[in-house]
């Protein structure tokens, strides 16, 4: 999957880490979004380059969504700290 696949699976993957993930975001549409296709960027080819999954696998979708979670949880705690 090239580039903008990434960025189209991880626009969907910010929306679905966005109802997945307990509690409230005080953040935008447009910030979750963002960090779902941040998320799926870091998470799939991150995953790609430990040999964890090929390129095509549904393990990727999987990764991604749960990359994105864990990068709205650590923009959770920044934003609440600073």
């Amino acid at each position: 999957m090239g580039i903008i696949g990434t960025i189209f699976i991880g626009l969907i993957v910010g929306l679905l880490a966005r109802f997945l993930k307990p509690g409230d975001d005080s953040m935008g549409w447009i910030m979750t979004i963002l960090l779902g296709i941040a998320g799926s960027l870091v998470a799939t080819y991150g995953g790609q380059a430990l040999g964890i999954y090929q390129a095509g696998q549904a393990a990727g979708f999987v990764g991604a969504l749960i990359g994105a979670i864990v990068l709205l949880v650590i923009y959770g705690f920044i934003k609440k700290r600073g």
